[in-house]
C-alpha cells in the first residue's frame, strides 16, 4: 500500500511540473516566456544547429526539461531528457562530456574518482520506479561508462523481506 501511495505521489508532482509549461505554444512562445513560466534556467546552451536549449531540473520531479528555442527566438519544443532512449544515445569512448550535457542537461551531482581518474555525473531520472543515470568521464572528458539503474535510495521499507 504504502509503494501505492508513493508512486501517485511521483506521478503527481511530475504532472505538476509538465503542467507548468502546457501553456507555452511552440512556435508562439519566446524563450523570456519560457523562463517566465518556468523561472529561470538553471542553464542555456547554444546547439550546434543554432537553437539555444534552456535546461530547467526539477529534482522533485527527477526530471530535466529542455525547452527548445529557435533561432528566430520562438520555442520549438519542451522535453524531459532523463530517459533511457537518451541515455543509449551515450556511446562509450566517443561521447565526451558536453555531447552528455547537452543531450542529459545538468547533472545533479558531479564527484571525482581519483584513484580511477574519472569524473562521475549523477541524474535522479523516474521509470517503473525511481532511477539513477550515472556517467562516468576518464580525465580527457570521454564517456567511460553510462548506466541507469533503480535508485537504492528509494527502495520502499520492508521490499524483498517475506
Amino acid at each position: 500500500m504504502k509503494q501505492h501511495i508513493m508512486a501517485l505521489v511521483l506521478v503527481l508532482l511530475t504532472a505538476g511540473c509538465a503542467s507548468e509549461f502546457r501553456s507555452l505554444v511552440p512556435g508562439q512562445a519566446t524563450g523570456e516566456d519560457v523562463e517566465r513560466v518556468m523561472g529561470p534556467a538553471a542553464e542555456k546552451r547554444t546547439a550546434a544547429n543554432g537553437e539555444t536549449v534552456l535546461w530547467f531540473p526539477r529534482p522533485g520531479a527527477r526530471a530535466n526539461y529542455a525547452a527548445r528555442i529557435g533561432k528566430d527566438g520562438k520555442l520549438i519544443a519542451v522535453e524531459q531528457r532523463l530517459t533511457r532512449e537518451n541515455l543509449d544515445e551515450i556511446k562509450r569512448g566517443v561521447s565526451r562530456e558536453d555531447d552528455v550535457r547537452d543531450l542529459l542537461g545538468p547533472p545533479k551531482q558531479i564527484d571525482a574518482a581519483p584513484r580511477q581518474q574519472r569524473s562521475v555525473w549523477t541524474y535522479e531520472a523516474q521509470g517503473p520506479e525511481p532511477q539513477m543515470i550515472v556517467v562516468q568521464f576518464s580525465a580527457d572528458g570521454v564517456v567511460r561508462e553510462a548506466y541507469m539503474f533503480n535508485d537504492p535510495t528509494k527502495i520502499p521499507l520492508g521490499a524483498g523481506s517475506m
